[in-house]
């Protein structure tokens, strides 16, 4: 009896006897008999050319058959390579090493091969290759925002330093991470730490400080967490400019211990990329006792001061006083004009009236001011 296997336009034929390959078979019709078959044990695998990429278990024995490897697209890729195959212009696959074959029937194919030693992988075409399923096998992507920096790491050492926008690099050509540094500027509360003054006095001191990185590099390789690093130098220096004053004159000027915290930190900073903008000492805490003994100190210095300009307006009255009857006693008519302003606010209320006649008013003033006179003595 005849066997008849038939195969299509968009598939081919594999011929094996005794599970050796020893044929490749274009599309048509073929008849052998059924019984040959048997005793050869001949057997015809059909594959379809639809699913583009060819695999098969024993692929480095077939592809060696002139015909079949006419058929086909065999990329060969170095552990160091990596290629990307397009498919009628649409993205198909991302290989990595090793062979690869693709049957260039029915569709158009196009390999670009990309060497994996150059990290960084750029393509007109990226956001599509990125956005590929699967293509977070081999490569990775960094998105930097517009405050960042993002430091590249390749096997332990910084390669790179990224700005903005997205970055995309092949993976598993060594241990690549990356490290993102804020640039913004940052504030760093130091919280309240025991210090003594140079008089003995024990507070509690917090402060503030703004800072900025300038140098991620620095921030990331001179210092492990740049971060803790300004905040630890900030308490040691806080403690310097604390205890080599006295508690009088850390509360009478708190801006120039601010300043001198900022200088030294700032010189400190510098060091591992970190720029200082401001230092402000928040609140000064002290001990309970300590706080009634200077609330006391402070009543009695207001008192003193109280008092002291109580005498100082005193002495000024007194001194106006003293003037004022020296200028009286030199003028008569003066000091009987004063008399009449006195009468003038005693008599306020009352309904006494003061006439005054005809001719000159200034003699009926002073015969006014004489006849009182009179009727005094």
């Amino acid at each position: 009896m005849l066997g008849l296997t038939r195969i299509k336009s968009y598939e081919r034929g594999l011929l094996f006897c005794y599970g050796e390959f020893v044929q490749f078979l274009s599309p048509g019709k073929y008849r052998l008999w059924s019984r040959l078959w048997s005793r050869t044990r001949r057997r015809i695998n059909v594959v379809s050319t639809l699913a583009t990429k060819f695999e098969h278990p024993i692929l480095d024995v077939l592809i060696k058959n002139q015909t079949l490897r006419d058929a086909l697209t065999v990329v060969e890729l170095a552990d160091h390579e990596r290629a990307v195959v397009w498919k009628d212009g649409r993205l198909g696959y991302i290989l990595g090493p090793g062979r690869h074959a693709f049957w260039s029937e029915p569709y158009k194919l196009e390999v670009e091969v990309f060497d994996s030693n150059v990290l960084r992988f750029e393509h007109p075409k990226l956001e599509a290759i990125v956005s590929f399923e699967g293509s977070s096998k081999w490569l990775v992507g960094v998105d930097v925002a517009d405050h960042e920096d993002a430091l590249l790491i390749k096997d332990g050492k910084i390669v790179e330093t990224l700005g903005k926008g997205r970055h995309v690099f092949w993976s598993k050509v060594g241990r690549v991470t990356w490290k993102a540094i804020d640039r913004r500027e940052q504030v760093a509360d130091v919280a309240g730490q025991e210090i003594m003054t140079k008089d003995k006095v024990t507070l509690r001191v917090n402060l503030v400080v703004a800072y900025q990185v300038v140098d991620s590099t620095r921030a990331v390789t001179v210092v492990n967490d740049h971060g803790q690093a300004l905040y630890r130098e900030a308490q040691l220096v806080l403690r310097a400019a604390v205890g080599t004053r006295t508690l009088d004159a850390l509360l009478a000027d708190k801006e120039s211990v601010s300043g001198e915290v900022r200088n030294a930190l700032a010189s400190r900073a510098k060091d591992f990329g970190v720029t200082v903008k401001s230092v402000g000492l928040k609140d000064i805490i002290l001990p309970g006792e300590m706080k009634a003994i200077l609330n006391q100190v402070i009543e009695a210095e207001k008192s003193a001061q109280a008092n002291l300009i109580k005498r100082r307006e005193e002495t000024a009255a007194a001194r106006s006083q003293a003037n004022t009857a020296k200028l009286l006693a030199e003028n008569p008519t003066l000091e009987r004009m004063k008399e009449l302003e006195q009468l003038a606010d005693i008599l306020s209320g009352t309904r006494s009236t003061f006439v005054f006649g005809s001719g000159d008013l200034s003699n009926q003033v002073r015969a006014l001011v004489g006849g009182e006179a009179a009727k005094d003595a």
